[in-house]
């Protein structure tokens, strides 16, 4: 029989550690160890496995194409002990976690894994707050959220640990409102909207002309407006419904959406650690499953 290795946890922590922080002095603070110990404990743990999880130069940490393969299995790995832990009531995390998020992802990826967690973890109590990326980055600097699950562009600020990728579409009920419209009708959140500023910016570069037709904070105001054929908008593909039409002939490209979990500067409470690794786990499930799969249990 050939010699089963079993992988140590605390170096599988120390790895997703590391690739959350993206340093190995920032990981160690975090984890209460110096910078040295973490490069050990991630060289055993690429020495268990047989493969290189991380290149290093003095000043970037990047992941392999072998790291970038364990990522989600060292998530779901970490994921599984605490729900364990959890399960047998030897978790004692508790306290209140306030965590932020777009009302559109949250809508869509979020309820079934904050359910999940929260029959895991009865003694955190969980708070969610659903506004636009601008507005969650300013809660998150007056303190008012331990965490936030926000929109940035793919090649603007380096915002938090990315969780989610997808293509952003154009939106409307049908392919003709394209041809018919000289001046384009808009709908879309208000500003500071992300998807809203990728749809104007897009359309301007093209000289495409534009009005805003409906604007609302709501997205079920939002696909109301679209389902009544008052103009179009931008969506990640995911959350187009059945009975509206992805629009592509006489268009501008959208470059993808990307979600991101930041944290609140400071030590966060461990029931906000237990929280962020529990999402990074879930969504990379979601992500990795295929599709038809990725809406069911968690």
């Amino acid at each position: 029989m050939p010699r089963l290795t079993n992988l140590d946890l605390d170096l599988v922590r120390a790895f997703l550690v590391v690739c959350e922080q993206r340093s190995f002095t920032r990981a160690g603070e975090r984890l209460g160890r110096s910078q040295s110990a973490i490069s050990l404990q991630v060289r055993r743990l690429e020495e268990q496995l047989g493969q290189p999880l991380l290149s290093r130069d003095p000043r970037h940490v990047a992941l392999t194409e072998q790291g970038e393969a364990f990522l989600p299995q060292a998530r779901r790995l970490l994921r599984l002990n605490d729900e364990i832990l959890a399960g047998l009531g030897a978790d004692d995390v508790e306290g209140e976690v306030r965590l932020g998020a777009p009302e559109d992802f949250a809508t869509l990826h979020l309820p079934k894994v904050l359910g999940a967690f929260a029959r895991s973890h009865p003694r955190v109590a969980l708070t969610v707050t659903c506004d636009l990326t601008l507005n969650l980055l300013d809660r998150l600097r007056e303190g008012a959220l331990d965490m936030a699950l926000v929109k940035r562009e793919p090649l603007g600020p380096d915002l938090g640990v990315r969780v989610w990728r997808e293509p952003l579409v154009w939106v409307g009920l049908d392919a003709d409102l394209v041809q018919r419209s000289g001046t384009l009708p808009l709908v879309a959140a208000p500003s500071p909207c992300v998807y809203r500023k990728r749809a104007i910016a897009a359309l301007d570069q093209t000289g495409r002309a534009w009005r805003a037709t409906y604007t609302s904070p709501s997205l079920a105001g939002q696909l109301a407006a679209l389902r009544g054929g008052l103009g179009l908008s931008v969506l990640p593909r995911e959350m187009v419904p059945d009975d509206l039409t992805i629009l592509t002939e006489g268009l501008p490209r959208l470059e993808d959406a990307e979600v991101a979990l930041l944290k609140a500067r400071g030590t966060p409470p461990a029931a906000a650690e237990r929280l962020a690794d529990y999402i990074l786990s879930a969504l990379d499930r979601q992500r990795l499953e295929p599709p038809g799969k990725a809406s069911g249990s968690v």
